[in-house]
């Protein structure tokens, strides 16, 4: 790996169009590259450290600010007294509102869906509860299961209002990308996670195990005027995912 990292440190050193002025910046991006360019794989370690600062001439602080941003978005993981490793488990953090599919890209991950159902329909109970929409409003529903290339991670239900997604077939993959297309991608997020067994349905789905543990996780999403643009109920594979928050005290 080292090789690789120190050639496309200097590709972006040199090139005037990455725009990276900052040494920690750019050796943040470099690792970020070689990782999607499939050039080390998952749970491979890198340099450490020490030998990162020499191959690159930098100095140690310069790596380890460039790492901690890595391992912060969860690309990387460090394992005391083992080294920086890239993350096996996908590491979502929750201060960072991101689509499942920009992680997954983030990761060097091929993501996809499966659709099971793309329509429109009239909102139902829950929904006009969950969104403050009227009875007789029109939605749209996504239903579907998200993969890494060809390992299933999470069953998601969505419903986003007509009037914000007027066509439930321009959602090809990422539904935030369908929606900022569109001028109403969400600017913040209320989530509920709790732990859970899932049915015999998720499990065939994930292909789990019957009995196995998941993360179940309803969002709430909101354009800047305070609309609620998406309401997502998801059932998430307990043994790939991890959400981490950072909490400080006052």
């Amino acid at each position: 790996m080292e090789i690789a990292l120190v050639a496309e440190y200097q590709r972006l050193q040199h090139d005037p169009a990455a725009r990276l002025p900052l040494a920690y910046m750019r050796l943040r991006r470099a690792i970020r590259n070689v990782i999607e360019n499939g050039e080390v794989q998952v749970g491979h370690a890198l340099p450490s450290e020490r030998d990162l600062a020499r191959a690159l001439t930098l100095s140690r602080v310069t790596v380890r600010k460039a790492i901690g941003g890595l391992v912060e978005d969860g690309l990387l993981t460090q394992r005391h007294g083992a080294g920086t490793f890239v993350s096996e488990r996908i590491v979502k953090p929750l201060s960072r509102m991101t689509s499942f599919t920009e992680d997954l890209r983030a990761r060097g991950l091929n993501p996809r869906s499966e659709f099971f159902e793309r329509a429109i329909g009239e909102v139902t109970p829950e929904e006009s509860m969950a969104m403050n929409l009227s009875p007789g409003t029109q939605v749209v529903r996504l239903h579907r299961l998200r993969y890494a290339g060809d390992e299933p991670l999470a069953i998601e239900r969505s419903a986003v209002p007509l009037s914000l997604l007027p066509d439930p077939n321009l959602v090809e993959d990422s539904l935030y990308e369908a929606l900022d297309k569109l001028g109403n991608r969400p600017l913040r997020a209320l989530q509920r996670l709790r732990a859970v067994v899932l049915g015999p349905a998720q499990t065939r789905l994930l292909r789990l195990s019957a009995g196995s543990a998941g993360l179940s996780i309803e969002r709430r999403s909101f354009l800047d005027d305070g609309r609620i643009v998406e309401f997502t109920c998801s059932w998430y594979r307990g043994d790939i995912y991890d959400f981490v928050a950072e909490l400080q005290s006052d």
